[in-house]
C-alpha cells in the first residue's frame, strides 16, 4: 500500500511540476541575461520567404502585399500553390515567383523543399510564413539582429490578426500564455524558444541539415524541426519584435478539427522529449534539458484537468498534498495575466476568459478525434480577409 501511495505522489509531482515551470524559468532567467543590440543593425542578410498554400489561394495577395511593404528589400518571395487553382495570381514584382507542383505533396516540408530547388540564387537564410499570416514592416530587421549575433534559427511572435469571436480570443490568450513561458522565458533561462509552425527564420544550411533526409509525414515538421536544431547543440532565439499576424480559430468546427491534428503531433511525438531529456543528461546540456521538459508537458486543457482531478483526490487520500495543487493553479493563474499584461491583450482577451469552460469542451471533442486527426484535413481552411495598412 506503501508502494501505491508513493507513486500516487510521484505521477502527481511530476505533472504539477509543469504549473510551477514559469517560476524555475525564472530563477534560471536571472543568472542568464541575454543582450540583443535594439539599435541599427548593419547587416542585410537574403531572404527566401517560403508562402505555403494548400487547396485554398484568397489569401494569397494579402500575405505578399504585406511582405513587399515591409522596410526591407533583400528578399525573394517563394508561393508554392500546392494543389490551388494559381489563375488568379498575378504579381509583376520580379521578387515574387509562384510555384505550383506537378503533383499534390499535401506537406509542410515537401512544399518548403519544392521552393527550396527552385531558388533563384543562394539565400543565406529561409525564413517560413503561413498563408494567411501578414507581416510586420520591421519583421525582416528585428530577425537581422538574431542572425548578426550568430543565432542559426530564430522564432518570431505570432500575433491574432482577428478577435472577431470568443473562440479566436481565447486562441490568442492561450498563444500569448505560450509566447511568455515556451518562448520569452524559455529562450532568457537559457534554453530555446519554442517554434509555431511559421514567423520562424533559420539559416538554409541548419535547415537543410535538420530536414533534407527527414520525411515528415501529416503536420508536425516544427516539432522534428526544433528537436533536430536542438540536438545538434544550437539555440532557438526568441525575437520579440518580429511579428507575423495569425488568423485565429473563430468557429468551433476550424477549432475541434485543428486541435485533434496538433494533440495527434503531440502524442505522435512525445517520444522526443524523452529523448532530448536522456541527451540532456548525457551532454549535462541546459538548453536541451529546460526544453525537453517543455516537449514533456500535457496540452494545457489535459494538464488542467489533471489538476483537478488529483486535487480532488487528495482531498481524500492525501489531504496536506491538496496544497501543492492550489499552489500550483495560483501561479499558473498569475502566470496567465502576466502574460496577457506584458503583451498588452486585448480587452475583448479578458472579457473571453469567462468563455474558457467553452473553450476546453472543444478541446476534449478534438481529443476523441485525435486517431483520425491527419484524415480530417492536412490544413485549417482559413476565413479572415486583412490586409496591411501603410
Amino acid at each position: 500500500m506503501d508502494i501505491v501511495y508513493t507513486l500516487f505522489i510521484i505521477i502527481q509531482v511530476l505533472i504539477g511540476v509543469h504549473l510551477f515551470a514559469p517560476l524555475f524559468l525564472c530563477f534560471f532567467g536571472l543568472f542568464n541575461k541575454k543582450t540583443i543590440n535594439k539599435g541599427l543593425v548593419e547587416v542585410e542578410f537574403d531572404y527566401a520567404v517560403i508562402v505555403t498554400a494548400y487547396q485554398q489561394t484568397s489569401l494569397i495577395p494579402m500575405v505578399v502585399d504585406s511582405i513587399l511593404k515591409s522596410n526591407y528589400s533583400n528578399y525573394i518571395i517563394y508561393v508554392v500553390a500546392d494543389n490551388c487553382d494559381i489563375s488568379e495570381l498575378n504579381f509583376t514584382e520580379k521578387n515574387v515567383v509562384i510555384l505550383k507542383p506537378d503533383e499534390v505533396l499535401a506537406s509542410n516540408t515537401k512544399s518548403h523543399f519544392y521552393a527550396i530547388n527552385r531558388f533563384q540564387r543562394e539565400h543565406e537564410i529561409i525564413t517560413i510564413i503561413d498563408s494567411d499570416n501578414l507581416v510586420h514592416a520591421e519583421y525582416f530587421n528585428e530577425l537581422n539582429r538574431f542572425f548578426a549575433k550568430g543565432y542559426t534559427s530564430v522564432q518570431g511572435v505570432r500575433a491574432a490578426k482577428n478577435l472577431n469571436t470568443p473562440y479566436a480570443c481565447l486562441d490568442e490568450a492561450g498563444d500569448i500564455f505560450y509566447r511568455l513561458i515556451d518562448r520569452k522565458l524559455l529562450f532568457e533561462a537559457g534554453s530555446s524558444a519554442a517554434l509555431s509552425g511559421s514567423g520562424m527564420a533559420f539559416t538554409t544550411k541548419v535547415y537543410k541539415d535538420c530536414l533534407e533526409h527527414n520525411e515528415i509525414i501529416g503536420a508536425g515538421f516544427d516539432k522534428i524541426l526544433q528537436y533536430e536544431i536542438l540536438r545538434r547543440g544550437f539555440t532557438i532565439a526568441f525575437a520579440e519584435g518580429a511579428i507575423v499576424y495569425d488568423e485565429k480559430t473563430s468557429k468551433t468546427g476550424q477549432l475541434v478539427n485543428q486541435r485533434s491534428r496538433w494533440l495527434n503531433t503531440w502524442f505522435k511525438y512525445f517520444f522526443l522529449g524523452l529523448s532530448l531529456f536522456a541527451k540532456s543528461i548525457v551532454n549535462f546540456n541546459l538548453n536541451q534539458g529546460l526544453f525537453s521538459l517543455m516537449l514533456l508537458r500535457p496540452p494545457l486543457f489535459i494538464l488542467l484537468i489533471l489538476s483537478a482531478t488529483f486535487f480532488v483526490l487528495d482531498l481524500f487520500f492525501a489531504p496536506l498534498f491538496a496544497i501543492y495543487w492550489v499552489l500550483g493553479i495560483i501561479i499558473f493563474i498569475v502566470s496567465v495575466l502576466s502574460a496577457l499584461k506584458y503583451f498588452k491583450a486585448d480587452r475583448r482577451i479578458y472579457t473571453s476568459l469567462k468563455n474558457v469552460h467553452k473553450f476546453m469542451y472543444y478541446q476534449v471533442l478534438a481529443l476523441l478525434k485525435v486517431r483520425k486527426a491527419n484524415k480530417i484535413s492536412v490544413a485549417t481552411e482559413h476565413y479572415f480577409k486583412e490586409e496591411i495598412k501603410k
